[in-house]
Parts: structure tokens; sequence; C-alpha cells
């Protein structure tokens, strides 16, 4: 089966997509041992594939018999590797999250959501392999489907939410299938290795130009890039928590990996992805601090985290627009930190809601003596966003500013360390009263007596908190082992790549 790696990592989950609805009525158990069970080997081999690419170069796999460019490939190298790695890993750990919230429910109910999960992993984790230009949208559109269904699963209001999410997410769609339409026209193929072998000559051309501004667009929108993010506040916010942490930690780096597929691999050296990185790498910059002024204006925690996501892609699609190695390695260490410190802080914002019965960012006051494993999670989470050492976020802002500073682009410096520090005031509004400040059930606010009353700690179920603990300590390995991954990771992915 060694042979069989690529499409088994995305077979898998969807197998257990398929299979989820047919056992549910069944036992729930089973459901969910089925979906991590397909989830924990997809990851297992998407592990297997990438060690396999660092060694032996790129493994092309040809589907049905056909070759490529008329039959569709996937492509794993260290970078599609690496995201499936990403993407499987943080498919696994919300699944054991699912675990807590979905208890109560029986039959179908509770079979759909790990359906759905499974369904979403599988997905995603086809846009990251898949060679063909085409089979990305098809991808995309499953991804999404099952993302505005299990958004859907919260609060009444979030309805509303994920309805304008589909019609926004159709729209941008649409843009990236036009797209994709003008460049066959032009080429007349959508494997993307061949289209990068005949577009040379022909990109300043009227077809060429007009479809990698729609395809531009439609994934900017798909990333919440600003300001095109309006659909992404709400459907994060009242969504529940674990679909909340999937989502917001996977589907848009999917965005940004599709996004340099296109702009550094399809469109490689041509002028005209170099004006689109320019246009991107401006809205980055204000991006970045607009999404934290957003952030720091918010009462509800998850609102909160919904616009600093907004802020934090601003980083991803800054690097990008800043195209030297610095940037892009600093780009894709944002996308693997801010993928696990986002799942870590909306699963760690789902369990102070099931313990504690808030959203304020007030009502967390006393929390850690409460969910003191949770809330030090949170903690190290925070100073990831922030960007302090040793936490992963520290060392991707820096080779963001050293990308800065190469380009003589001192804006970009004075906007990441404004964003920065934006996301320090509002992190440590969180931390200080989780830490300093007394719960309302102890009179009025102010500093913490002298030790906790006797039984205030009520920790989450251990399926909630063990994922987030897990979380957490892959935001510090992240950073304490960051060259290990710049340099056998990273730096293979972006071999010969940049401007």
């Amino acid at each position: 089966m060694t042979r069989h790696l690529p499409i088994l990592i995305v077979m898998l989950p969807l197998a257990g997509a398929v299979v989820a609805p047919i056992i549910g009525r069944a036992s729930v158990g089973a459901v969910r041992l089925v979906c991590l069970a397909t989830l924990v080997l997809s990851h297992l081999a998407a592990l297997l594939a990438l060690r396999v690419v660092l060694v032996s170069g790129p493994w092309r796999y040809e589907l049905g018999g056909w070759p490529p460019p008329w039959g569709i490939e996937y492509v794993v190298d260290a970078l599609s590797g690496g995201m499936a790695v990403l993407i499987s890993f943080l498919a696994v750990v919300t699944a054991v999250y699912r675990g807590g919230p979905a208890a109560g429910a029986s039959g179908l109910a509770a079979a759909a959501p790990y359906a759905l999960h499974a369904l979403l992993a599988a997905g995603l984790l086809g846009i990251v392999l898949t060679g063909d230009a085409f089979n990305l949208y098809v991808f995309l559109e499953i991804s999404s489907l099952s993302a505005y269904a299990l958004l859907a699963g919260g609060e009444a209001r979030g309805l509303v939410a994920v309805f304008r999410y589909l019609l926004v997410g159709t729209i941008a769609a649409s843009f990236y299938l036009l797209g994709i339409g003008h460049l066959y026209a032009l080429t007349g193929t959508l494997n993307m290795a061949d289209l990068a072998a005949r577009l040379p000559g022909i990109t300043d051309t009227a077809p060429a130009v007009t479809g990698l501004a729609l395809v531009v667009v439609g994934l900017a929108i798909k990333m919440a890039v600003f300001p095109l993010h309006g659909w992404l506040p709400d459907a994060y916010t009242y969504a529940p928590a674990p679909a909340a942490s999937f989502v917001a930690s996977a589907m848009s780096k999917v965005g940004a990996y599709a996004l340099l597929r296109v702009l550094f691999f399809v469109f490689e050296g041509a002028e005209t992805a170099a004006r689109a990185l320019d246009l991107l790498a401006g809205a980055a910059a204000l991006a970045m601090v607009a999404g934290s002024v957003m952030a720091l204006a918010q009462d509800d925690v998850r609102r909160m985290l919904a616009y600093s996501s907004v802020g934090h892609m601003g980083y991803v699609v800054l690097g990008f627009g800043l195209g030297n190695p610095a940037g892009l390695t600093g780009a894709l260490l944002h996308v693997a930190n801010h993928g696990v410190m986002k799942a870590c802080l909306f699963m760690v914002a789902g369990n102070v809601l099931l313990r504690a019965g808030t959203v304020r960012v007030a009502g967390y006051a006393g929390m850690a003596r409460r969910l003191p494993l949770t809330l030090a999670a949170f903690g190290v989470a925070a100073l990831s966003m922030i960007g302090l050492p040793p936490a992963g976020g520290f060392f991707s802002k820096w080779y963001l500013i050293q990308g800065a500073l190469q380009r003589g682009s001192w804006i970009y410096v004075a906007a990441i360390v404004a964003s920065s520090l934006l996301t320090a005031a509002y992190m440590f509004r969180v931390l200080e009263n989780a830490y300093l400040r007394a719960p309302a059930a102890d009179g009025a606010e102010g500093l913490l007596p002298a030790g906790p009353p006797a039984g205030a700690r009520h920790e989450a179920p251990a399926s909630m908190v063990a994922p987030v603990l897990a979380l957490a300590l892959a935001v510090l390995a992240l950073g304490l082992w960051n060259q290990a991954l710049v340099d056998g990771v990273v730096a293979p992915a972006l071999a010969g790549v940049g401007r």
C-alpha cells in the first residue's frame, strides 16, 4: 500500500465520512472510533509521504490510469506534504475535542458532525495534494459545503451568518472557476505543471491577466483577506467550538496554499503575478492593523479571536507579497503557527463556555483558578499570537521582519510591530482578568485573594482538555524546533521560489 500513500491521505477520511452515517444509528461510540481512526491513519500516511519526498523528491501519483495532463494527478512535494501533515494533525486533534460537546447526542444527530468533520478534512487535504486546477475547485466546494454545515450547528443567530458565508463563498468559488476557465481557454490544459509550462510568453495577454485576477480575488475572499473579510466574524463567533476550532485553523490556510501555488508555481516569475503580489502586500499591511484594532474593540472572546484571524492572515499574505526567501519562510511558518494556536484558542473559549457559561472578557475574571490547565494553554497560545519567544509566533514574525528589511519596506515593519502591540493589548486583557481579577462570586472586581477556595477547580472533560494541552505543547515545539522545521521542510518547499 506504500505506493498508494498520496491517494490514501484523502480517501481515508472520505471513507470515514461515508461510513459514519451508516453506523451512526447503531453506536455513537463506533462513529467516533471510525472517524478518529481514519483521520489518524490519514495523518500517518501524510507523515510517511512527506518523509519519502524529503528524501527522494516530488512524488506524482496518476489517477485512473490516465497520464497527465489529460488525467488528474496528485503531487506530493515538500510544500504539499508539509501542508497535508499540518491539516491532518489539526483534523485529528479537533476530532478528539469533538468527543466532548457531542457526548449528549445520539443516532444520526451524533454521526452527522463526525461525518462532516471527516468530509471537511478530505476536502482540505485534496486541495493541497491535487495537481489539477479544476480538481482543486471540486475539493474547494467539498470543504466549503461541509464547513457551512458544521458552522451552522451552533447558536440560532449563527444561521444567518453561515447563510451569508455560503453566499459569499459561492461568489468566491465562482470567481476561481471563471479564472480557471480563462486559463483553460488560453492554454487548453488544467494540469498545474502543464499550465506553468505553457504560460510563459502569454502571461500579459488579456485572458491570462483576467484569469489570474479572478483566481486571486476568489482565493482572497476564501482567506478573508481585508477588506474581503466580512463573512468571517459572525460565522466563527456563533459556531460550535469544535467546528470553529477546525475551520478557523485550517480553512484559510489551504486558501493561502492555493494562492502560493498559483502565484509562485503556475505564474512563476510573471510580471502579472508580481503586480498582484504588490497589491496583496499593501492589503496585508492594512489587514494586520485593522484586524487587530477590530479585535481590540470586542467584548466577546470568540469574536475577538475571529477578528484576530483577519489580522494574522495578513502576516501570511504579507510574506507572499514580499516574495523573498525570508518573507516566504515567515509566511509558511505563520501558516503552521497560526493554525495550531488558533485551534487552541477557540478550544479554550469552548471549554470556558461549557464550564462557566461565559464568552465575555470580563467573565474570564478568576478563570485561571477554576480552569488552570485550560487557561495555561491560553497563555501559551496568546504569547505566540503576540510574538514572544520561545513560542512559534515569534520566529514567523522575525522572518517576516527580515524579509521586509531586505526589501527596504519600513512601512511593513511598522505594520508588523503595530499589529503585535495591539495583539498584546487584547490578549493581555483576557489574561489580566483570568489571573489577576476576582470572579463575580467573590465580590467586587479586584486582585485575587490569597489562595483559591477549596473545590474551585472544575476543568472540562478530559477529551476537551487533552487536545488543548496538546496544541499548547505544539505551539512551544514549533518555536523550540523552529530551525529544524525551516531547514527540513520549509527550505525544500521553497527551493527555487521567490523574486
